[in-house]
């Protein structure tokens, strides 16, 4: 079934052609759980909106525009959308869902009025700003780049450690653990976050870093023919993945931590085991020529964007020969396409079902995705990979081929 297109949404302002309202969308991001879609629109600006609760309120709302051509404002009982005035060119986007008391109850800063989801936002000039989504108020700034912020990427098990990629060739480790002061009636004060590490290693601008869902490993990749992988844990460097034949831009893990999935200007995908850095399969973007005429063939291929679904079944890329595809993990050529103009960057919604991709022109489109439901097999092996490494399961007393299933080694 291929991709229909729900809705897309354009920058209310009037584009400006200085360079220092760039509108390309580098970025969009869903919060962890699906309430919040943040869209860097070009214009130094950030919109956040709350998230319709399913597509036939999402297909409604995107038929409502005011006179002016801006969307509505969508709300979600008492939120409201928000603008988030950057002073910068936005790059980089990444939410992150501050966790609950351990007891179940409502997490205390959240009882207090402190916020219990925040937005990071990696600009132009190396900063790095953090605002409370509930409010839209900027909590602090991060100092420490020394170029564009090109990435952003917060631990997924919910503890508030981010990693920042940048222009300036390193990942930069932060802490963005809170203290809570009352120093006078109803007055508290943010810690303002600490850098952990700086991690050094790519001699090329870093393009793109993700944290793999079980927190043990950092992917970086950067204007190389090789990603890196790197110990969350030490902060060390495990391995360099060799196989690429352009400069690498894009990455992924699956949910369950066992697959790694790059993407280069090589028209290739790779997708790894990250444990022990084998290259388990290429998907090659290979020109459709019903869009594209044969002059421009070799060059447009080139992928900007990867990324897993929620259930770790489907792959969507975004490549510069004017296609979304999605791919099915066992297979080697896509199931579906759908045509989009300048396509930059793509991320699944995080309960699946579709997609938002962002372009050039500071657009950003939502797409279908299929709808599948994960079979037992995968189930299982979903749940065992999630704290089992591939070493350990090769050193299962279970049979072969088993071994291989659960390995990903039975494409």
């Amino acid at each position: 079934e291929e991709p229909v297109l729900l809705a897309e949404l354009k920058p209310g302002r009037p584009q400006r052609y200085d360079w220092k309202s760039s509108c390309e969308t580098w970025s969009v991001a869903f919060s962890p759980d699906g309430a919040w879609f943040a869209w860097s629109q070009g214009h130094c600006v950030v919109k956040l909106i709350p998230w319709p609760l399913g597509e036939a309120e999402l297909c409604k709302t995107s038929e409502r525009k005011s006179r002016g051509g801006k969307v509505e404002t969508w709300s979600r009982g008492a939120a409201k959308e928000k603008t988030l005035e950057c002073g910068q060119i936005v790059w980089g986007l990444a939410f992150s869902a501050w966790p609950a008391a351990e007891d179940g109850d409502t997490d205390p800063a959240c009882a207090v009025g402190l916020p219990c989801l925040v937005l990071a936002t990696g600009l132009n000039d190396g900063q790095i700003k953090v605002w409370e989504v509930q409010t839209g108020h900027l909590l602090f700034s991060l100092l420490g780049h020394q170029d564009v912020v090109r990435d952003l990427s917060f631990a997924p098990n919910g503890s508030p450690i981010l990693v920042s990629a940048s222009r300036d060739k390193t990942l930069r480790v932060w802490d963005l653990s809170r203290d809570v002061l009352f120093p006078s009636g109803d007055t508290f004060l943010l810690s303002p976050g600490r850098q952990v590490q700086v991690l050094s290693g790519h001699v090329q601008w870093v393009y793109c870093c993700s944290i793999s869902p079980d927190c043990s490993m950092l992917c970086s990749a950067a204007g190389e023919k090789s990603a890196l992988l790197w110990s969350m844990r030490s902060y060390t460097l495990i391995r360099r993945l060799e196989g690429h034949q352009s400069s690498v831009v894009s990455c992924d893990f699956s949910p369950d931590s066992a697959l790694l999935v790059t993407a280069s200007y090589d028209a290739c995908v790779i997708m790894w085991d990250p444990y022990t850095g084998e290259q388990l399969r290429t998907l090659r973007h290979v020109p459709l020529h019903s869009t594209l005429d044969s002059s421009s063939e070799i060059h447009t291929s080139s992928l900007r964007s990867v990324c897993f679904s929620p259930e770790g079944l489907y792959l969507a890329t975004v490549a510069d020969d004017r296609l979304l595809r999605i791919w099915a993990l066992e297979l080697r050529s896509p199931v579906a396409f759908a045509p989009m103009t300048n396509g930059l960057c793509c991320m699944y919604f995080p309960h699946g079902g579709f997609i938002a991709t962002g372009t050039r022109d500071g657009h950003v489109q939502f797409w279908t995705a299929p709808r599948v439901l994960s079979s037992l097999k995968h189930l299982c092996r979903k749940a065992l990979r999630t704290f089992l490494t591939t070493y350990q399961v090769l050193a299962l007393p279970i049979p072969r081929k088993l071994k291989e299933f659960l390995t990903y080694r039975t494409f």
